[in-house]
């Protein structure tokens, strides 16, 4: 029986070869093959144009320890990471819970409208108007001189809150979807048999929906902290000066000196660091959902 269902089985893997096929050429021409110049980069001392000359070097990743000033701009955009996570997790959870168990029919449907929203929307076009929003003589502060007994004068722009909230918008989504898919796979009867056995609603979402909506939490914190750890432009058009991160360093690196190679080295820097805390907080997430 067993040299029987064999054979079955093998046809069943290789028809499924061609289908993975396009997946994984994408994967190699979009993904590995540009870290692969990315790394070959990291290590030459000058581009490879025409009358250049180069050589291999480690002075790149030299660099990066040798100088206090990219540890630090590194820290600070871990730092920026964690607060833009930590802000879309306190907006985008309730806003999910509120869609996946309390919304019905269309009003359900016109606020996840407004949540997918920004992801119609370029990139530019949100951070230059919360520009419009932020800075002095915006419609915040126009809205607050109109409703202050005295003068008032609200401006954030180019700082670091700006950037914050600049972040927050382009991201939070992220959340709530995540978010949304796990909690809408929550057995109603489940809440409400924690109920009918005296469980208070505080309960409830601390023993048994904040553990079964876990794993959205973690998918969405990792959607989020990764890319804005390397994130410029919201920085770099919200923040200003203040805006100076690890992201807009290597961005100039790359557009600003043309120094491709310490560019890729320090986006090698980023990526080596991002990848270790995702593997140290991977079994505490899984430790924690258990």
């Amino acid at each position: 029986m067993a040299d029987r269902a064999s054979p079955g089985r093998k046809g069943g893997i290789v028809p499924a070869l061609p289908l993975l096929a396009p997946a994984y050429l994408w994967l190699t021409v979009a993904i590995f093959l540009p870290l692969s110049a990315m790394a070959f980069f990291s290590f030459m001392t000058d581009m490879p144009l025409a009358g250049r000359n180069w050589a291999f070097t480690l002075e790149n990743y030299a660099a990066f320890f040798s100088r206090d000033l990219y540890i630090s701009l590194l820290g600070a955009s871990l730092r920026l990471g964690l607060e833009v996570t930590l802000w879309c997790a306190v907006i985008g959870f309730p806003a999910a819970y509120v869609l996946a168990k309390v919304l019905k029919g269309r009003a359900r449907e016109a606020i996840f409208l407004l949540v997918i929203l920004p992801f119609w929307s370029n990139g530019l076009v949100r951070i230059f108007s919360w520009a419009m929003v932020l800075r002095s003589g915006g419609f915040v502060d126009r809205a607050v001189q109109a409703v202050a007994p005295f003068p008032v004068e609200f401006d954030l722009m180019f700082s670091y809150p700006a950037v914050v909230i600049g972040l927050v918008h382009s991201y939070v989504p992220y959340m709530v979807l995540t978010c949304y898919l796990t909690l809408q796979a929550i057995d109603d009867s489940l809440l409400e048999a924690a109920r009918s056995l005296g469980a208070s609603r505080m309960q409830v979402l601390r023993r048994l929906v904040l553990p079964l909506a876990l794993p959205g939490l973690t998918a969405g914190a990792v959607l989020i902290f990764v890319p804005v750890v390397g994130a410029f432009m919201e920085p770099r058009i919200l923040g200003g000066r203040t805006g100076t991160f690890y992201g807009t360093v290597i961005e100039d690196q790359f557009v600003a000196v043309f120094n491709w190679p310490l560019g890729a080295a320090l986006s090698f820097i980023l990526l080596a660091v991002v990848l270790a805390i995702l593997a140290v907080s991977a079994p505490i997430s899984r430790r924690a959902a258990s």
